[in-house]
């Protein structure tokens, strides 16, 4: 009862400073029953991620699996009940921590787990027909469990990755190589790790309660804040796109917190709010367009919304969305997902104990036309680095796209992203550096053992089609079987 009050007083103490703004009324909705993904054993692993990842073309989540790890990849049209049977990507020997798409290629997704390794897996453009054990590229370095993976925002098949082990790595996918290795930053578990906007340098929040911000190209500590919150349960901590850092945490009371901090100057929080005494770890989720940040509790039931500005209180309590069910885990839709038509400027994915459930954000607008003050151009799926480009020392900003005409995945793009360009690079790159034969012979020799490699592809998917085909002829039958004594 305590908590509740305090909640109404902390909406109250924001809603007698908020100005007026265009996100106040923000309406929330949940799909109806037909278009939630039904029957998923969500993951029951103790890990504060948020077993969810999405994009425009499929939604990933993290899985119950005996004897080892697995993540089921379903395209977003695949709504209802999914059968027991479907397949998945299961090549961890122990369970998934953490998943997350790349940004530059909507078939690509990367997953960190307990086995101490991160798997990057290229996913068929209609998603699996088969079980997936076999990724493109494995990355092993860390000496204990994978729980943090994120790409980098605007350099091709760069991923940072941060271990139970205190250690954050930072991979060329391409290669297979760890490039960056920050051992002696942090001196317990790592609690979250996050890129600015273009990427040169990384925000963590770790179990010493401390907030540092981190130039991995140095391996410099350029800022950090001690006690940043001083409760003793987990922080998490952004990068918004003007370069301050937003913090959620925990107060000495356990009342849970939110800060906004200048890394030039941490002594002091911009801005600090207390919210309510629940003890769910406080996931935020950030639209650099609209400057809104979404927190979403773990075991919570609802979301709660605020617009970041630079007039103070500069933390703009907007609205909270609450449900009945609370939730185990949440997915957050790029902006180029969205339904431009229908005002739509979030989507999330409520992960509940065995369904996930689509929510859908909008603002509503009495206008049938593109409101482009709701969708400033977005950053699209093109990179603006190579990696080696990012190694050497170069940054690149986003590259912006317009979502007045919605997002159409362009044929270029898909071009641009082939296999060979993302992922298959590893083989060629090693064999480059050999004299001009060899080069020569492995260029011919590779279509043949590419072909064959498809043929058995399209083989096993055909057999496997089949035999889905034969189990369910033969569920039919026995269901007309039981059709017909029940006439009798």
């Amino acid at each position: 009862m305590a908590s509740k009050g305090r909640t109404s007083h902390f909406i109250y103490m924001f809603r007698r400073v908020v100005r007026q703004s265009k996100f106040r009324h923000v309406f929330g909705q949940a799909v109806k029953n037909d278009q939630c993904y039904d029957d998923i054993r969500v993951s029951r692993v103790t890990w504060d991620s948020a077993f969810c990842a999405v994009n425009p073309k499929f939604v990933a989540i993290i899985v119950e699996a005996s004897g080892g790890g697995a993540f089921l990849v379903l395209p977003l049209h695949k709504t209802g009940r999914i059968d027991k049977a479907y397949p998945t990507v299961c090549g961890h020997t122990g369970p998934v921590l953490d998943i997350d798409w790349c940004p530059h290629n909507d078939q690509v997704i990367a997953s960190g787990s307990e086995d101490c390794t991160i798997m990057v897996w290229q996913i068929p453009e209609n998603g699996l027909v088969t079980s997936m054990s076999e990724p493109v590229v494995v990355l092993e370095g860390h000496s204990k469990r994978v729980g943090i993976i994120t790409w980098h925002p605007t350099a091709r098949n760069i991923l940072l990755s941060a271990g139970c082990d205190n250690v954050i790595m930072i991979w060329n996918v391409g290669t297979g190589e760890a490039l960056i290795t920050l051992e002696d930053m942090h001196p317990d578990v790592i609690y979250s790790a996050c890129w600015n906007r273009n990427g040169s340098l990384i925000c963590t929040a770790c179990k010493d309660k401390k907030v540092r911000v981190i130039d991995p190209r140095k391996e410099e500590i350029i800022a950090e804040k001690d006690k940043a919150h001083e409760g003793a349960r987990p922080m998490r901590a952004i990068f918004l796109s003007d370069g301050n850092v937003f913090t959620t945490g925990f107060s000495r009371m356990s009342e849970r917190q939110l800060a906004l901090w200048n890394p030039q100057n941490m002594e002091e929080p911009i801005s600090v709010h207390e919210m309510d005494t629940s003890n769910g770890v406080l996931l935020p989720f950030y639209d650099p367009d609209t400057n809104v940040v979404y927190l979403c509790g773990k075991g919570d039931s609802s979301i709660r919304y605020f617009e970041i500005t630079d007039e103070a209180p500069y933390v703009h309590y907007l609205n909270t969305f609450t449900t009945k069910e609370p939730q185990r885990g949440m997915g957050y839709m790029t902006k180029r997902g969205l339904d431009v038509n229908k005002c739509e400027i979030a989507r999330f994915y409520k992960l509940h104990e065995r369904k996930c459930e689509p929510i859908i954000m909008t603002v509503p607008r009495k206008s049938d036309l593109f409101q482009d003050d709701l969708y400033p151009d977005t950053a699209g799926p093109d990179p603006a680095l190579e990696a080696e480009e990012w190694f050497e020392g170069k940054n690149g900003e986003p590259i912006l796209i317009s979502l007045k005409h919605g997002y159409i995945p362009g044929k270029n793009r898909d071009l641009k992203v082939v296999k060979k360009n993302i992922l298959d690079n590893k083989p060629k790159m090693s064999k480059n550096t050999e004299n001009t034969n060899p080069a020569t012979k492995t260029a011919t020799s590779a279509p043949s053992i590419k072909g064959e490699a498809k043929l058995d592809e399209v083989l096993k998917e055909i057999k496997s089609l089949r035999e889905l085909v034969s189990s369910q002829e033969k569920r039919i039958a026995k269901l007309e079987e039981q059709l017909s004594q029940m006439d009798i």
